[in-house]
């Protein structure tokens, strides 16, 4: 059985140009030196079947055969180490990318893309099962996910996870010492891990895609060098030139400080992707000028968040009006809607910055943050308030601040259960005692409040894109009511 499942896997790589005829022999032998197998068996294999079907069947035998424990962490470290046996090697992927980029940057992106999930690197079976929908609410649709692609970690590998000698190699999940690793318990494998070089500020950086796919080619750039996430006029010049390279991408940085910054911190990155994300069509509601920068257009946008967009055909014009903001910004306060540039010397003030190309002009978008915690909202006073979070309460990133929720998996079960249990006469009394969908209860009781006649996982799924966009309008530092909309003002005067 064994042979014919490796036999098909090479098919597969034969069918997927991963490898060639010359090439087949090769890596067969890889196979049989990954199973300790001393002979070879010629099989019928099967055809024509999903790459998630055959490595699961051949981590099966494996299972069967004590190579491996039937574990999901197990599974996935050996079925990454079979699928390098079929995987091209980095020169010749990125000799690949050259080629193509020549040809068109498009083309050589979504050639990269394709690759990525031939490969499995991006498991694109898993990503499919995520939920997604928009929602409609006063500033446009938003656009809702239900992350279903990350699997859940088995409480066995967590308890050998303890017991494992501690490694800092590679430094973080990001950094070039990725590339080709064979991971641990701890640490996800990556032999099929490919990265295309881009030059950056004279920089080596790096382009790769994410493997946990949350939007159309979602990608990620990162520097060489394993340092820690900066803001400054170096960050906007990498958007752009980055943008100028490859004009059918957007881009953007996470901010740089903990609690608004919500991704890894320790690596400096950007993330980028072929998206239209629904903050890209929010419209301008006020303008303003720069005095500095006559050849740059500013305004306000409605967005439930406090962003200012710039537009300018001159990049270099556009980066230092995006600097001139963000420096203004950083040392801003105003007491009276509680936002403090500093306590003491620590820095609660930064951005969010994102990059994209509008017919020949650069574009790029602001988003004011401010990390700062009081009593009343320790988790952060501009991050989701407690009355959301049975919905959304980790931090809120760059992906989220662009329109596009990344929600947890639980959310798909709990919407579940509750449709049921709303069909019980005693709901209130049976929902406060359930320890999963207790959480939720104020949430149902406001929803019932407003809305007539049956809760259906259709209008759940709607009072969820509601609520997110509660949830963008808790992290906004300016909130959008009479009040919030003058101190706005008040802080783009000073521009």
């Amino acid at each position: 059985m064994i042979y014919s499942l490796l036999q098909e896997l090479l098919n597969y790589g034969l069918k997927n140009n991963l490898i060639d005829s010359f090439e087949e022999v090769y890596s067969r032998n890889l196979l049989l030196d990954v199973f300790n197998l001393d002979d070879w068996k010629i099989e019928t294999p099967k055809s024509d079947r999903d790459i998630e079907i055959i490595l699961k069947e051949i981590c099966d035998w494996a299972i069967q055969n004590n190579l491996i424990n039937n574990s999901p962490a197990e599974i996935e470290l050996l079925d990454t180490k079979i699928m390098n046996c079929i995987t091209p090697r980095p020169t010749e992927v990125i000799n690949k990318f050259k080629n193509d980029f020549a040809n068109s940057p498009e083309v050589a992106t979504a050639n990269y893309y394709d690759f990525s999930k031939k490969t499995n690197y991006i498991r694109d079976a898993r990503i499919k099962r995520n939920l997604h929908w928009f929602s409609e609410t006063p500033y446009g649709d938003l656009e809702i996910t239900i992350n279903l692609a990350k699997p859940e970690k088995d409480p066995k590998d967590i308890e050998r996870e303890k017991n494992m000698p501690k490694s800092s190699y590679p430094s973080c999940l990001l950094c070039l010492d990725n590339v080709g690793y064979r991971g641990r318990l701890n640490h996800p494998a990556r032999q099929t891990h490919r990265v295309i070089p881009v030059n950056l500020k004279s920089e080596n950086w790096y382009f790769q895609f994410s493997p946990y796919v949350y939007y159309n080619e979602h990608s990620i750039v990162f520097c060489e060098e394993h340092r820690p996430m900066k803001m400054s006029k170096d960050t906007f010049d990498r958007l752009l030139e980055f943008v100028e390279i490859f004009p059918h991408y957007c881009i953007g940085s996470n901010a740089d400080l903990p609690i608004v910054g919500g991704s890894i911190l320790s690596h400096d990155h950007y993330q980028a992707g072929k998206h239209t994300f629904p903050m890209e069509k929010a419209a301008i509601e006020n303008t303003f000028t720069m005095n500095n920068f006559s050849n740059v257009t500013c305004g306000t946008i409605k967005w439930p968040m406090s962003v200012i967009r710039i537009s300018s055909n001159n990049k270099e014009e556009l980066s230092a009006a995006a600097e001139y903001i963000f420096k203004k910004w950083k040392d801003y306060s105003d007491e009276s809607v509680e936002i403090l540039a500093y306590s003491g010397e620590t820095p609660h003030n930064t951005v969010t910055p994102i990059a994209r190309r509008v017919g020949d002009e650069f574009q790029m978008d602001l988003a004011l943050r401010n990390n700062r915690t009081s009593s009343e909202h320790p988790m952060g006073i501009f991050h989701p308030h407690s009355e959301v979070h049975n919905i959304k309460k980790e931090n809120i990133g760059l992906i989220e601040v662009m329109g596009l929720a990344i929600l947890p998996g639980r959310l798909q079960e709990e919407m579940i259960l509750l449709e049921k249990e709303l069909k019980n006469p005693n709901w209130k009394e049976s929902l406060k005692e359930n320890v999963t969908l207790s959480k939720h209860y104020d949430w149902i009781k406001n929803i019932k409040e407003n809305r007539d006649g049956d809760i259906t996982l259709d209008i759940l799924k709607e009072e969820i894109g509601k609520t997110f966009s509660k949830v963008l309008e808790h992290a906004g530092v300016f909130k959008r009511d009479e009040i919030g909309n003058e101190a706005f003002k008040t802080f783009v005067n000073t521009l």
